[in-house]
């Protein structure tokens, strides 16, 4: 079993100036074993508190990110499962979902993880599994539309299953939801 803290768009110190004392208070050492960031977390402060969290950090560059050694995108492997991880500022439309399932099925992933919307969403399509963790700090997106609602995702992962804990503060309460994905055999794979 592994648990990933998924998170991104934190925008610190341009567009926020911390993570919600309530998301912190949550977020404690000892209990995360991996850390998968879609980028745009943008200041080494930040990057040092979330390895006092897990020291495995696995991170994606945003385009807001200054560090150019961050790679674009990153395909790990949990599990049975290929999860592949990118910001998501390269996938236009930014969030929309047939521009996401070509991204995943040109990495060849079964778990897709992106950025870029500041909105969490989370979705099936064609056997793979789709998760936008949202931001972290409810940085504000320069899509009108977007509510700047703080989220981040717990993934846990054991085998070819994935339970997600998605976590929103909303009216200054946390509030958790679950999700469940399970792999299904891809057989029309081509070897």
């Amino acid at each position: 079993m592994v648990l990933a803290l998924v998170i991104g768009d934190l925008h610190i110190p341009h567009r926020a100036h911390d993570l919600p004392l309530k998301f912190k208070k949550l977020l404690v050492p000892g209990k995360i074993q991996q850390i998968i960031c879609t980028g745009n977390l943008c200041d080494t402060e930040t990057f040092d508190y979330l390895k006092t969290i897990a020291g495995d950090i696995t991170m994606v560059k945003g385009d807001f990110d200054e560090n150019s050694n961050l790679p674009q995108a990153k395909v790990l492997t949990i599990g049975n499962l290929r999860i592949g991880v990118l910001h998501g500022h390269q996938v236009i439309p930014w969030g929309d979902t047939e521009a996401l399932n070509i991204t995943a099925r040109q990495m060849d992933v079964d778990v897709l993880l992106s950025g870029q919307t500041h909105q969490f969403d989370a979705f099936e399509m064609n056997g793979r599994y789709f998760v936008n963790p949202g931001s972290a700090t409810g940085a504000y997106s320069a899509n009108p539309e977007t509510e700047n609602i703080p989220s981040f995702v717990l993934m846990d992962i054991q085998g070819s299953n994935i339970v997600t804990y998605v976590y929103r503060l909303i009216d200054d309460e946390v509030r958790v939801e679950k999700l469940q994905y399970n792999k299904e055999a891809r057989s029309n794979k081509m070897l």
